[in-house]
């Protein structure tokens, strides 16, 4: 069921930000790159956690973790590592598990995931699981425009694994070794990116509104220090149970990738424009979501306890039926007289929908069973259906029921869960 909430999730992003986003293309790159790619993008240089270890109890911490977690007074992106060690031990952050305060100095932990190609271990065989989906875009860059005579403004966008060598898992899906994203690069011409840029902040929220996310729990946090090369960057953050977290990120990041590839392959990425005939090397706007975290602040909103007008309680999961793993659920009435009906209903339907079929326990029951795993529609089949070809549909939200005829099921759930 979850990887089914998890496919809808990645359904709807490929609908909103590739099929209905004008000129942009999907893309399935490789997770095992050239060594050089990371070399361009200054992963190999500069993708790492600042760590200190705590000499009493020997873990193992992040410095701006630690900080973060003492006070909100100062933002440890905008610190250098001295800067950050020297704050920790003038203000004496005790460690996390012992309580005392005494650390190594800081040490850069690179989080790329290291291995080797081939049977003998050198320096020439070391190849890297990519840790983010950009880079693959930006190497096919040139692919893609020249295949599909992209002309700028175009988007490449791929849904993908990246992997992370964290030292620290956890924080529920925020820090994993292996997680999943859903990238949009949109190419476009000098002077027009920040534009660009601020569009995409707005599309991108929409599409968590539309997916069931209140507007009132998502607000923007525009980066504290933003990279050399980058002319805005900003994140989308969802209110979770336990504070705000990341789901998006939406960054101008200038001509800066394609010209780093241009330079380590000695390959020209310039794009020539055909109206103007002018050469140029496209900057980019990066719309990027953390598919994992998405569905975890999903299931957060979906929840509820719900107390009904009798007295009794009933567990509930309110997603937007796209989203919920299962449409339909088929439920005969009595087994023995409405089952072969049944299962026929739930054979021709499951050809259109995610449908699951339930013949244990009372219908009560069975409706609360898919009430808590979110099912939108129950259909139950009885002696209107054998006798009159009628069906009572019952809805998750409201739990009212309607009768229609069998001939009429389909199209009534293919327009309900549309996105």
């Amino acid at each position: 069921r979850s990887s089914r909430i998890k496919n809808s999730v990645k359904d709807a992003w490929r609908k909103r930000f590739i099929q209905e986003n004008d000129n942009s293309f999907e893309l399935d790159a490789a997770i095992l790159m050239h060594p050089r790619v990371w070399e361009a993008s200054g992963h190999v240089g500069g993708f790492s956690d600042p760590l200190v270890d705590c000499k009493e109890c020997k873990t193992r911490h992040r410095a701006d973790h630690l900080i973060e977690g003492f006070t909100s007074d100062v933002i440890p992106d905008t610190m250098t590592d001295e800067e950050m060690i020297n704050y920790i031990r003038e203000n004496n952050i005790p460690c996390p598990k012992c309580g005392k305060s005494n650390y190594t100095d800081i040490r850069e932990f690179n989080l790329m995931f290291e291995t080797h190609r081939g049977v003998i271990k050198d320096d020439k065989s070391v190849v890297y699981l990519r840790p983010e989906n950009a880079q693959g875009e930006y190497v096919n860059f040139l692919n893609v425009q020249r295949t599909m005579r992209a002309k700028v403004p175009f988007g490449i966008g791929q849904i993908g694994k990246a992997f992370r060598n964290e030292i620290t898992p956890g924080n529920f899906t925020f820090r994993t070794i292996e997680f999943e994203q859903m990238e949009h690069q949109l190419f476009c011409k000098p002077g027009t990116d920040l534009e660009i840029y601020e569009h995409y902040k707005e599309y991108a929220k929409k599409f968590f509104i539309d997916l069931g996310l209140p507007e009132e729990k998502l607000r923007f946090h525009d980066h504290d220090k933003l990279v050399f090369y980058a002319s805005a960057a900003c994140d989308i953050e969802y209110k979770y149970p336990f504070g705000y977290g990341e789901l998006n990120g939406t960054h101008d990041r200038t001509d800066y990738d394609l010209s780093q590839h241009q330079k380590f392959s000695g390959k020209a990425q310039d794009y020539l424009d055909p109206e103007t005939n002018e050469k140029y090397i496209p900057y980019v706007v990066e719309s990027t979501v953390g598919c994992d975290r998405l569905v975890l602040a999903l299931l957060c909103e979906a929840y509820e306890e719900q107390t009904l007008e009798d007295g009794s309680t009933r567990e509930v999961m309110h997603f937007k039926p796209f989203i919920a793993p299962y449409k339909v659920a088929v439920l005969p009435l009595v087994k023995k007289f409405h089952s072969e009906k049944a299962n026929e209903v739930y054979r021709e339907l499951s050809k259109y929908f995610m449908c699951t079929y339930d013949e244990s326990g009372n219908i009560g029951k069975r409706y609360r069973r898919e009430d808590v795993i979110g099912t939108p529609y129950c259909i139950t089949i009885d002696d209107e259906t054998l006798n009159n070809n009628t069906v009572t549909i019952r809805d998750r939200d409201t739990m009212e029921q309607i009768t229609l005829s069998l001939d009429e099921v389909k199209d009534y759930i293919k327009e309900k869960i549309e996105f």
